[in-house]
């Protein structure tokens, strides 16, 4: 029996992956039948643009943007042109996808019939099978309290349900303890992700970005390594509160609660303007870092979303083709 295990650790590990992941198997189930199969027919082809790689051979020149990498800068193309210009190479087919997994506590809010830790479960589910089935690995970081799982890049149906069983599993944690010790730290995340990623990859960070400040630093090292697409998750409640006269706010991360009166009209103009402008810095975060973004909602259609978010892709590489094919004409 033990040269058994050590013959077939991954079959032994399948055979208890069978029996702990049964949510995660309906849970993936049902998003093939509802949500990939639509995708199939919307997407044609286009998953390419939700993850782009980078190869060993020279496919153009183009001038250099804020998030490029240094290391690819053509320092002789720079010298005769005097402005910066770095080389782009033909993207290899199978590349490693990275998800970053905020887990904590305030993604369990939402107002509807879905809360942000179920949009992200859906998100991660839909993105993994469709990167997979094409021959692409994936592997996350699931963050709770802390950094507490580490899943390795790998490809395969069995290793989605892998990914989505630590997710639920990390759920039911997080039903057992209501509370956590202070606010999320996003900052240690990114920090990790940068640290645990040998090879440039592309990486989705899934979070609500309600954490402690100090988090922009670590994204733009991650930049400078990786292509990074943030999966913004809100719940429109986060945005604008209806008059429901006198209610209970508790946070949910530390717990802390107290009541307040949203009859009162001034007190939710203040909301809605603190929310509008931590939107706005969040955006122009996002954007000087070099991060496409994706919002997702409680309230939205995850095919929609992922199809108009394939679109804005498909539209910028397109313009930096059209901006590097110039920089050539110009070379």
């Amino acid at each position: 029996m033990k040269s058994w295990w050590r013959k077939a650790p991954e079959a032994a590990n399948d055979d208890r992956l069978a029996l702990q992941a049964g949510g995660a198997e309906r849970a993936l189930r049902r998003l093939e039948w509802t949500v990939i199969r639509r995708l199939d027919g919307l997407l044609q082809g286009d998953y390419r643009t939700l993850m782009r790689g980078s190869g060993l051979d020279l496919a153009d020149l183009r001038e250099y943007q804020h998030h490029d990498d240094v290391r690819h800068i053509d320092w002789n193309v720079t010298a005769r042109l005097q402005t910066p210009h770095v080389r782009v190479f033909t993207e290899d087919r199978e590349m490693s996808a990275w998800f970053v997994l905020d887990l904590s506590r305030s993604v369990d809010f939402g107002s509807g019939l879905k809360a942000k830790r179920e949009i992200s479960a859906g998100f991660v589910g839909v993105l993994a099978r469709l990167l997979t089935r094409h021959g692409n690995r994936v592997g996350a970081l699931v963050y709770g309290r802390d950094l507490e799982a580490v899943i390795p890049p790998r490809t395969g149906r069995r290793h989605v349900l892998h990914l989505l069983h630590a997710m639920e599993k990390r759920a039911n944690q997080a039903e057992a303890a209501p509370t956590q010790k202070g606010m999320t730290r996003l900052s240690d995340l990114l920090a990790s992700a940068a640290s645990l990623m040998p090879r440039r990859s592309t990486v989705f960070v899934v979070s609500d970005f309600l954490s402690e400040p100090g988090w922009e630093r670590p994204l733009g090292q991650l930049v400078q390594r990786h292509e990074v697409i943030a999966v913004r998750l809100f719940d429109p409640l986060e945005l604008e509160l209806p008059d429901l006269g006198l209610v209970p706010l508790r946070d949910a991360e530390t717990g802390e609660q107290l009541w307040v009166d949203t009859h009162d009209a001034g007190f939710r103009q203040r909301f809605a303007r603190l929310a509008a402008e931590r939107e706005t810095t969040l955006r122009d975060t996002l954007a000087r870092a070099g991060v496409d973004a994706l919002e997702l909602s409680t309230s939205d259609d995850l095919v929609e979303a992922i199809v108009r978010f394939a679109d804005l892709r498909k539209r910028r590489v397109r313009g930096v083709a059209a901006r590097g094919g110039k920089a050539m004409v110009a070379a």
